[in-house]
C-alpha cells in the first residue's frame, strides 16, 4: 500500500499548512473557537499549526525513526479534528466535551473510508487513532483513583513515549497562564510510566487472567499475580456486517456451535430494523445453554460498540470462560462491493452510519484480542 498521508507530510518538510491543503478536514478547524483561558492563540487550527511546530521543536525529535516521526506528526495534525463536531459554548464558556473519543472515531472512519488518499497500514491508522484519543492522558491521568489504570491501558495500544511527546506538544503549541504547569504534569506522566515499566511497551502481567481481571475489578493490584481459573473458551466476533464472520466460521470454527443473531433474526421472521431486543435476548438464551453445560462456541454478531462487548465478555466471564476477542476487517471498497450482492442488503446510509461509529477493540476488553485485517 502506498503511504499517501506519509509521504505528502516528509515530503512537504513537515509542514502542516502544506497538509492542510491537500486534506480538506484539517481546513474545517478554521474559525472552530476555543476557550481563550487555555488557547490564547485563537482558533483550533492555529492551535494544531503550533502544536505541529512545537513537535518539530522538541529535542527528542531527531531521535525518532523516520516512520515514527510522520505517524506522531500525523496525530499532531488531526489530534484535535474531534472538536470541530462538539464545540460549543456552556455557560458562556467555549467547550469541546469527548472531542478526544470523537476525534479517535472521525480519524479512523476518514482514513477507512478514504484509504486511497490516506494509504495507511492497520496498524498505522490505530496507532495514530489512540494517540488521538488519548492525547490528554498525560495533563489528567493523576487525578484519577487508580492512576495507574489508565496509563496500563493506554499502553497496551500505543507507545506512551510517543505519546508523551505529543501531549507535551500540546501544552507547548497554546498560549495560556497555566501552560508551564500542564507541561510539569506531562513531565510526571512520563516518570511515572517509566516507573511502571510500560514506557517503551505494555505491561506484563502475570498473566491472561490477571491481565483481564486488572482491567474489569477496581480492587486489584497490577503486580497481582492470580490463579487462571476460567474452565472454556468462548470466541466473541467483531466486525461490521460484510466483514466475513461467517465465512471465517466456515473455515476456521473448527465446528464449534455459533450463537448467530442473524440466523435468530432470520429464523423468528423479524426485520433488521425491528425488535432488536427480542433478538438479543434469544441469543443470549441460547449462549447460556453453552455457558451452563461450559461448552466452547462463538457469538456471531457486529459487536462494534464497546459497551455491548464488555456487557457480553462481563456475561461469559461470569461463567468461567476465557473470552477472546476476533476483530476482523476488510477495505472499504470490498465492503461496499459485497453489499450490492447480499440478499440481506443493507442501506448504505446504515451502514456508512456503522463504520462512524465503530469502535475498535482494545487489548484490555478480553482474555485474547486478535485482529484479522485484510
Amino acid at each position: 500500500m502506498c503511504q499517501e498521508i506519509l509521504r505528502e507530510i516528509r515530503s512537504g518538510g513537515f509542514s502542516f499548512q502544506k497538509l492542510s491543503c491537500k486534506y480538506d478536514e484539517l481546513k474545517q478547524m478554521r474559525d472552530i473557537p476555543q476557550n481563550p483561558a487555555y488557547h490564547g492563540e485563537g482558533d483550533v487550527y492555529r492551535h494544531t499549526e503550533m502544536v505541529c511546530e512545537s513537535l518539530l521543536a522538541l529535542p527528542e525529535w531527531g531521535e525518532l525513526a523516520q516512520e515514527e516521526q510522520e505517524l506522531l506528526f500525523m496525530a499532531a495534525a488531526f489530534h484535535d479534528i474531534g472538536k470541530i463536531y462538539c464545540t460549543k459554548q456552556e455557560d458562556g464558556n467555549w467547550v469541546s466535551p469527548n472531542h478526544t473519543k470523537i476525534g479517535e472515531k472521525k480519524f479512523r472512519w476518514l482514513a477507512y473510508s478514504k484509504a486511497e488518499k490516506f494509504g495507511l497500514t492497520f496498524s498505522q491508522r490505530e496507532i495514530a487513532a489512540k494517540l488521538i484519543r488519548y492525547h490528554g492522558l498525560p495533563v489528567w491521568f493523576w487525578t484519577k483513583d487508580r492512576i495507574e489504570c489508565d496509563l496500563l491501558k493506554a499502553a497496551e495500544s500505543i507507545p506512551l513515549r510517543l505519546l508523551y511527546l505529543l501531549s507535551k506538544a500540546d501544552v507547548r503549541g497554546r498560549i495560556a497562564k497555566e501552560a508551564c504547569q500542564l507541561e510539569e504534569q506531562v513531565a510526571l506522566f512520563a516518570d511515572y510510566a517509566k516507573e511502571l515499566g510500560i514506557w517503551e511497551q505494555p505491561y506484563m502481567f502475570a498473566n491472561c487472567y490477571t491481565k483481564y481481571e486488572y482491567f474489569h475489578r477496581e480492587a486489584l493490584w497490577y503486580q497481582a499475580a492470580l490463579c487462571d481459573r476460567t474452565e472454556f473458551d468462548v470466541l466473541l466476533l467483531s466486525g461490521l456486517p460484510l466483514a466475513g464472520k461467517d465465512s471465517w466460521i466456515a473455515q476456521h470454527g473448527g465446528g464449534l456451535p455459533a450463537v448467530s443473531l442473524d440466523d435468530i433474526r432470520e429464523q423468528m421472521g423479524i426485520s433488521p430494523a425491528k425488535n432488536s431486543g427480542r433478538v438479543a435476548q434469544a441469543a443470549t438464551e441460547q449462549a447460556r445453554i453453552y455457558l451452563r453445560r461450559k461448552q466452547p462456541f462463538i457469538w456471531n454478531a457486529t459487536n462494534i460498540i464497546q459497551e455491548t462487548r464488555q456487557r457480553l465478555i462481563g456475561l461469559f466471564a461470569g461463567y468461567g470462560a476465557r473470552v477472546h476477542v476476533l476483530y476482523l476487517e476488510v477495505p472499504y471498497q470490498e465492503l461496499f462491493a459485497r453489499n450490492q450482492i447480499r440478499a440481506r442488503y443493507i442501506p448504505e446510509p446504515a451502514l456508512e452510519d456503522m463504520i462512524r461509529k465503530l469502535e475498535m477493540p482494545a487489548p484490555w476488553e478480553a482474555y485474547e484480542v486478535s485482529w484479522n485485517v485484510l
